[in-house]
């Protein structure tokens, strides 16, 4: 695959920003159709918390897994956002739910911008970036979590990691269950709009200290008749159990996933 690093200008941040892109490379073991390189798949895949836009290339076998399938994956840098419109003004939702494709397609107009080839996924602070963004927008049929931290606000454990004034700088934490950032509130939306809500996938270890606030939100929207395809194993809150998770979303997503040849 290409690996690409790409920098813009975000009109929605008013600043430089990056992201990694792959894109697959036609050899002679090639064995998809070469037209879908006019209408590219293609996987936004998010980062969490402590990460940037290069985390999924350097923690984990993402490109090896994805050499002989023809998808694109593009790997945007949200620093500590949760993927919001900040309270200090830095609109990181704008840029990456809705500037980031148009931004992707002018520099490869090969990617579809067919929401049925649009697929998005992340782990921990991606994951709910994965879920806000596909549950907000109608340009993604499939969305994948990863250890998501599905409730962000007024929760004691994440509240820990950070000091409670950045807290403040992203949500408004009074008015949060009818906002934006809440995603029970976009599902809700979505429902009452009759829109297309995507398929969903989700996977949380058992040891993960979110194992409890993912059993919680998969029974919320089963409550609303969202149904989630969901895989909750041992595993822990790292990068040695979401690359190890990874390969099963890559086979759920319709992307034709080619795995690598393996003698064991």
């Amino acid at each position: 695959m290409a690996h690409l690093k790409i920098n813009y200008f975000s009109n929605a941040l008013l600043k430089d920003c990056q992201m990694d892109v792959l894109l697959p490379q036609v050899t002679n073991d090639t064995t998809w159709d070469q037209n879908i390189l006019n209408d590219l798949p293609v996987i936004y895949l998010l980062h969490g918390m402590s990460d940037d836009n290069t985390s999924w290339l350097r923690k984990t076998r993402l490109e090896r897994l994805l050499k002989n399938t023809a998808v694109a994956v593009v790997m945007p840098n949200a620093d500590l956002s949760w993927y919001a419109n900040t309270n200090y003004g830095l609109n990181y939702y704008s840029d990456i739910a809705e500037e980031l494709p148009k931004v992707v397609h002018e520099f490869f107009p090969q990617i579809s911008t067919d929401r049925e080839k649009n697929f998005i996924m992340g782990a921990s602070m991606g994951g709910y970036g994965a879920y806000k963004i596909a549950l907000s927008t109608n340009q993604f049929s499939h969305a994948a979590a990863l250890s998501g931290a599905f409730y962000p606000c007024n929760n004691e454990i994440l509240e820990s990691f950070r000091p409670q004034n950045y807290w403040n700088g992203i949500f408004d934490q009074k008015n949060f269950n009818n906002s934006q950032n809440n995603l029970i509130h976009l599902a809700k939306q979505k429902l009452a709009c009759n829109e297309a809500v995507p398929k969903l996938f989700d996977w949380c270890g058992k040891q993960d200290f979110l194992y409890q606030d993912n059993q919680k939100f998969i029974d919320e929207l089963s409550q609303l008749g969202i149904q989630v395809e969901t895989d909750f194993t041992n595993g822990k809150h790292d990068w040695y159990y979401w690359d190890k998770f990874l390969e099963d979303i890559l086979s759920w997503l319709p992307i034709d996933y080619l795995p690598e040849e393996r003698l064991c």
